[in-house]
Parts: C-alpha cells; sequence; structure tokens
C-alpha cells in the first residue's frame, strides 16, 4: 500500500506529459489492445519501450536546448534552426491493467470506464441499447494508449514505428492490436497563435501547456492549475494545487494505493467533434441585438466561452476585446468574478459561460452573498492536454454553415481522481443549470460548449431543457436556446498513466 511518508518528487520517474506537456506540432493517439495469447510476451517487450519513454526532466530539457538555439540564433541574426523534438508517453485502461497486474488501483469511475458512465456524462444516444453515439472502436475492448510527439508528421510516424517495432505489430505474432490512430496538430498559421515550440517554452516558468486557438478560434490553455512544489512562480489569477491533486500518493490524495502507484495519473480522453461552421453560424443568427451584427456575434461568441478570441476574459473587458491582454500571461488569468457586482449580475460574465462553468473561481471561493460557505475547488481541478484535429473550415462549409469534414479536439486531462476531476466537472458543473449557486432568482443554465443534452447531474433530461441565460447583457432574464450540441462526444475512456519505477518494476518482465 501506498506510503504516508512518500519519497522526494523525482521528475525522472514521472511521463513528461503529465505536469509539463509533451512539445507538439503533431501528435499521435494509438490505441491498442493486448494479445490475450501473447500477454507475457507483451510485459518482456515493454522493457525494450521504456527507455524510449518520455520523462518530465527530458521535457525540461528540451526547454534548455531550444532556449540556447534561440538565443545563439538571435546573437547571430539568423533563422533559429528546426529542432527535432519528440515525445513517447504511454498509459493503459483498467482492463488493460487487468491483463498485466490483476490489482485494483482505488478509482470507481476508472474502474468501471467511461463507456458504463456514458448516460451519467450525458452523452447523446447512451440509454439505447446499442449505447451512445459513439464511433465503434471505443466501444470495445482498449488496453492501452501509446502518445507519440514531434514537429512533423515524419518524425511522429517515424517515432511510432519504432514503437510498434517493439511490439511487433504487422506480425503474425504481434502482442498488440491496433483499435485505433488519431493524428492531431496545432492549427496552421495564425491560428495557433504563436510558434508551437517557442509559446511552449514561453510558458514553461509555469510549466503550462502549449497555448493554442481551438477550432472555433479561441485562445485556449491559458488557465491550467499551478502544482504545489513543482510550479514555483504562477501568474496571477493562478490557483495553485496539492501535488497530489494531479499524481496518485503525494500530499492531498486521500485515498490508499497500491505502493507502485505512487506519481501515476489518471487520464480522462475524450473524442470531441467541434461543428465550426455551426457554431458561426449559430452566434451570427442569435447576435446581440444593437450592434452590427459582426459585432453582436463576435460578443455573443465571447459571452459564450467568458473569453474574446484573443483569450482576453470577458471578465476585465466586457465590450470589446483587447488582444494585449490576450497575450499577456500576467493579466489574461486573472480574473475571479469579483469585479462590481460580478456575484449577482450577468453584467461582464454570464454564469454559465464555458470558462466559468469548469473554473468558477469566486463564485465559490468568495460567494455572495458573504454567509455563503467558502469552498475549494482544489480537488476537482484538472491538468489540460490534448491537441485540434481535423483540416481547417472550407470555403464550402464557411458557405453552406454546415460540416462536411470532421475536426475538434483530443481532449486529455491528468488528475489523481476521476470522480472529482473530469466527472465531476461534466456532471456537477457543466450539466448542471443551477450551478454556479447562490444565483437565485437566476438560473445559469447549461455549460454552451460542453455541457451535454443527455442528462443533467447524472439524470436523463429533454434537449429542450438545455438552455443558458445571460446572454445578452441588456436582457439578461432571456434565454437562448441550446438544443443542438456543437460540440459532440464520438468515444473516450479512462487510462492511466504510470510511473517509469512502476513501468520498470511492476509491469515489464525483467
Amino acid at each position: 500500500m501506498s506510503s504516508s511518508h512518500p519519497a522526494p518528487l523525482d521528475l525522472e520517474n514521472v511521463q513528461g506529459d503529465i505536469l509539463v506537456g509533451l512539445p507538439k506540432k503533431i501528435q499521435s493517439y494509438y490505441f491498442f489492445t493486448i494479445d490475450k495469447h501473447r500477454v507475457q510476451k507483451f510485459r518482456d517487450q515493454l522493457r525494450h519501450l521504456v527507455p524510449l519513454i518520455t520523462t518530465t526532466t527530458q521535457v525540461m530539457g528540451d526547454k534548455a536546448k531550444s532556449t540556447m538555439a534561440k538565443k545563439t540564433a538571435a546573437e547571430g541574426k539568423v533563422a533559429t534552426p528546426l529542432l527535432e523534438i519528440s515525445g513517447v508517453n504511454i498509459a493503459f485502461t483498467h482492463k488493460g491493467l487487468l491483463e498485466i497486474n490483476n490489482e485494483k488501483i482505488g478509482d470507481t469511475a476508472f474502474e468501471n470506464g467511461m463507456l458504463a458512465n456514458a448516460a451519467t456524462l450525458g452523452d447523446l444516444g447512451s440509454t439505447s441499447a446499442s449505447g451512445p453515439d459513439w464511433i465503434p472502436a471505443f466501444k470495445q475492448y482498449i488496453h492501452g494508449m501509446i502518445l507519440v510527439s514531434g514537429e512533423s508528421r515524419k518524425e511522429v510516424n517515424e517515432k511510432l514505428a519504432k514503437v510498434k517495432e517493439i511490439f511487433y505489430v504487422g506480425r503474425h505474432d504481434a502482442s498488440i492490436h491496433e483499435m485505433h490512430h488519431i493524428m492531431g496538430s496545432v492549427r496552421p498559421g495564425k491560428e495557433k497563435g504563436h510558434e508551437p515550440f517557442l509559446l511552449f517554452f514561453q510558458c514553461f516558468n509555469t510549466h503550462q501547456t502549449l497555448t493554442k486557438y481551438n477550432s472555433f478560434g479561441f485562445l485556449d490553455g491559458n488557465s491550467q492549475p499551478a502544482v504545489q512544489g513543482f510550479d514555483t512562480t504562477p501568474n496571477p489569477g493562478q490557483e495553485t494545487v496539492p501535488l497530489g491533486t494531479i499524481l496518485l500518493g503525494r500530499e492531498g490524495d486521500t485515498v490508499i494505493r497500491p505502493s507502485w502507484a505512487l506519481d501515476v495519473s489518471f487520464i480522462s480522453f475524450r473524442y470531441l467533434f467541434q461543428l465550426v461552421p455551426e457554431f458561426n453560424e449559430f452566434i451570427k443568427a442569435n447576435a446581440i441585438s444593437g450592434l452590427p451584427v459582426e459585432h453582436g456575434s463576435e460578443l455573443l461568441g465571447a459571452r459564450l466561452l467568458g473569453r474574446w478570441k484573443s483569450g482576453a476574459p470577458i471578465d476585465l473587458t466586457p465590450e470589446k476585446d483587447d488582444a494585449a491582454l490576450g497575450a499577456d500571461p500576467l493579466r489574461n488569468n486573472n480574473s475571479s468574478y469579483n469585479i462590481l457586482n460580478d456575484q449577482t449580475t450577468q453584467d461582464r460574465c454570464p454564469f454559465a459561460a464555458h470558462i466559468r462553468k469548469t473554473n468558477p473561481r469566486g463564485d465559490l471561493q468568495d460567494p455572495h452573498p458573504p454567509a455563503s460557505p467558502a469552498v475549494s475547488t482544489a480537488k476537482n481541478r484538472i491538468i489540460r492536454r490534448g491537441i485540434q484535429f481535423g483540416p481547417e473550415v472550407s470555403a464550402d462549409e464557411a458557405a453552406s454553415g454546415k460540416t462536411q469534414h470532421g475536426r475538434g479536439l483530443l481532449f486529455a486531462a491528468y488528475q489523481s481522481s476521476i470522480g472529482n476531476g473530469f466527472e465531476f466537472l461534466q456532471q456537477t458543473w457543466a450539466n448542471n443549470s443551477a450551478f454556479p449557486p447562490f444565483k437565485a432568482p437566476i438560473t445559469p443554465g447549461w455549460d454552451p460548449i460542453i455541457g451535454q443534452i443527455g442528462a443533467e447531474k447524472g439524470v436523463p433530461v429533454e434537449p429542450t431543457a438545455r438552455v443558458m441565460s445571460g446572454t445578452n447583457p441588456e436582457i439578461q432574464a432571456t434565454n437562448l436556446n441550446l438544443t443542438t450540441q456543437r460540440v459532440v462526444p464520438k468515444g473516450g475512456e479512462y487510462f492511466f498513466s504510470p510511473s517509469i519505477s512502476s513501468l520498470k518494476n511492476t509491469f515489464a518482465l525483467a
């Protein structure tokens, strides 16, 4: 069992995507099942994969290389050379864990798997005999996931080929078999915000993942929590959470774990399709009145998200975008919904805006009225990773307002408790029309981005119940109908990301 006095944190023991995030322009998610006749062979081969696994120490070392390369290039007044920086991580489902080590790890949601919990997450079709409206691969047994990141598709494919070679993939005696393979990439041109590796390392002082634009065109990834004892210089507005909120067996993780589970983290993976042309048509059709349509639709989009496209919080700049604020890490996350009458009106930011729903800040930590009990959200925080997938919106799609090509987000989030982390955020906050609390007589409504039609707080509801108040600051009592979803889950699963020591000493055969 886990010790009450674990050894000091060893960054060489933690997989690199958890606390820092693998730097990437391209990332591959390779889902596999272990051949039931070759489990021992897989475990034997696993020891050959361990040297390829990218640790937190290695990712931080990549920062130093990049910093030096940029400095040298600047001094010589030449272009920064292209650095071949890649990464490999591996994770297992509960079914995969049972194949290689028949021991519980202490998380009910993980043991159930996401498919079993799809109904309480609100995914469409979950109550039907055929299950949620997911692609078939995620309705079958998945034992593991291999992440490979890099600068180019060629680099990622070559690295993945080396990994597959270890397990004899493609041969008659392969120990793993592909269930699904998805390739993601940062958005091109201005939509990626900045050069990916450069921005990754600019964010490195707080170990935040690459900030980038999502498929809807909004800057994303700039409100991660800081981790105590690891992120030593958090930015203003960045909440610091105990290390055990993210890593098992550390301070803040109160569950008794197997001794090998120290420095493991759970992953919530979601295959999210984003209907961008439909979203753009929706905000145009419902543009805030009294303004030119272009500005009215831009303002509506910002009030749905809680941020302008630049990343500037509407709570700080409620009437127009401020690109300089959005680009400034010392200001663009420094909002707690405590300006003027933020707690009692939706003048500046709707109560149900996406980033307010999923990180309520002052709504729980400094609620109104003051007699309301303050609630810490530290145990509910997650570290979000993932990457966009699919092509840019085509001219035909933009003209028709209809999606013709799949695109969206490969969402991945790390936490030490799925029940307190991802599932809590989805069920208790996003899919709860009465959250945030203490807003009566106003009912905030659904999260307009990720709130799922199929259930409210885990209980099935009719799609017509999905509405949001406060989208128009001039007529806040009027609800906006959100019956049609524009972020649609097409699969997902829960994984655990093992420590390097557990890979070597528990799962791999010597």
